[in-house]
């Protein structure tokens, strides 16, 4: 469904510290009673609080009982059915509800009746969206800015912003693949689309993420992330710097600063291994790096725990806080089951040994549409690494990244071949075989047959009872 990039040849932890000196608040502070300092808000706001480094640390997460009910249905589903996920809102309606999936308000009352204090959402719609991957085309035109505006996004802002939900603490993943799709699959590439060339050229993905910064970044509990593809697709020198200097473009635009973006995250409703435990960017075979190998192919990153490590310095770099966040998105991408490797491949040359040892057994790493092999992977951690905000389930397991052939919708999403297994590719993966799932229905709808997969392969392994807790 997402998170695809275009391969091109050649090409310590975080300290705790206040964020109220950075990040914008939605109120100012009145007066002081009884020693303490109060904050005063508009009628109908979220009272201001100072937001905290990270978010997901002390925090319990809001578990989607839509999707949880469905988890829990199928056969060994229990093992994860409580595990927190993102609720997406991937159009206007949704925010509304839709059948079998409650609004965004209704979410957030339920959030508050859980006992919860920690929501996490997806912003995912807009103009013109994911212009290389027809799965998760979206419903709005690439010239309807004013609509995203004013149709989906101030009505998300007006909820979230209500005083009801000030205990909150809530997480935004803004829009998927947008500004990725800018810098790899615009022009000059293998991988491009005249559609992603369209969006570069009327700056409206950039707007839109610089409004939705904006005008969510006001809201004192909310904590924006943005997405940044993973390391198979901007872990090149020639996507890399690149990509963290559009990110800050997009940042600055509409009103927003680099002080709305709390943080950023990877491998959003992707498949890239967490870790390859078995060998590592620099090795090198009989004397040949294996960066020359047909996998890696000259990427520097074999992973994603490296990948937004780097990144996290790069855009530090670029101007973005100091204190930075990482968020890696690890819902599918375990790799476990008999396939997994349990030692390096065989030394004869760079090829063999990268695939004799790489966990994650995708035919290409440009492949993104349910993956063939694929497991859960970590469950949802805080803090787990430096610099790492927490791991998240941001594609919530079960939920299809599109469908294997075409099938009528009022969704706006269409079907795109990367998810047939009979299509043998583009320039985004290499022209292989997709390895996609036979019989997966449209993007975002449940499918069982993946689902039952992703049980089978989870890595670290479930434990077959009442889940793992976030950690």
């Amino acid at each position: 469904m997402r998170s695809r990039g275009t391969t091109t040849p050649h090409a310590p932890r975080r300290t705790t510290t206040p964020q109220a000196s950075r990040r914008r608040t939605a109120a100012t502070l009145s007066a002081l009673i009884m020693g303490a300092s109060l904050a005063v808000a508009a009628p109908g706001q979220a009272s201001a609080v100072a937001r905290v480094d990270n978010p997901y640390a002390g925090a319990t997460a809001y578990v989607n009982p839509d999707w949880s009910a469905k988890a829990a249905a199928e056969p060994g589903g229990a093992a994860i059915a409580d595990e927190p996920s993102f609720v997406w809102m991937d159009r206007i309606a949704a925010i509304d509800g839709t059948p079998g999936a409650r609004g965004l308000r209704a979410h957030l009352d339920t959030a508050v009746s859980q006992g919860a204090d920690l929501f996490q959402v997806v912003i995912y719609n807009l103009p013109g969206r994911d212009c290389a991957a027809l799965a998760s085309n979206g419903e709005l035109g690439p010239t309807e800015l004013d609509r995203y505006k004013s149709d989906y996004i101030d009505p998300i802002a007006d909820i979230l912003g209500d005083s009801a939900y000030a205990s909150l603490r809530i997480v935004t993943l803004i829009e998927p693949d947008s500004l990725p799709n800018l810098v790899t699959n615009a022009g000059g590439t293998a991988g491009s689309t005249p559609e992603c060339a369209t969006m570069k050229a009327n700056g409206n993905y950039e707007k839109g993420v610089g409004y939705a910064l904006h005008t969510l970044g006001a809201i004192p509990n909310v904590y924006n992330y943005v997405d940044a593809a993973h390391h198979g697709w901007l872990g090149w020198d020639s996507n890399f710097v690149p990509a963290a200097q559009q990110f800050k473009k997009a940042a600055t635009m509409e009103g927003a600063t680099a002080a709305d973006v709390h943080g950023f995250i990877v491998n959003t409703a992707n498949y890239s291994a967490l870790e390859e435990p078995h060998f590592a960017v620099t090795d090198s075979v009989n004397g040949t790096t294996v960066r020359q190998s047909r996998w890696i192919d000259w990427n520097h990153y074999v992973d994603e725990l490296s990948f937004a490590q780097a990144l996290r310095t790069e855009l530090v770099r670029q101007g973005f806080a100091s204190d930075l966040g990482m968020l890696i998105d690890t819902a599918r991408n375990g790799w476990g089951g008999s396939a997994r490797p349990t030692g390096p491949g065989p030394r004869t040359s760079a090829d063999a040994y990268v695939d004799g040892g790489r966990t994650d057994r995708r035919i290409h790493a440009g492949n993104w549409c349910n993956q063939s092999g694929a497991g859960i992977g970590e469950r949802p951690t805080t803090a787990p690494e430096p610099g790492i905000d927490a791991y998240v389930w941001a594609k919530p397991p079960g939920e299809s990244d599109g469908s294997s052939e075409p099938i009528d919708n009022d969704e706006g999403k269409g079907f795109d071949r990367m998810c047939d297994p009979t299509y043998t590719g583009n320039g985004r993966n290499g022209y292989n075989l997709t390895g996609a799932l036979p019989d997966s229905p449209v993007a975002g709808h449940w499918f069982s047959g993946q689902f039952q997969e992703l049980l089978r392969n989870a890595h670290p392994p479930l434990d077959g009872g009442n889940g793992t807790a976030s950690r």
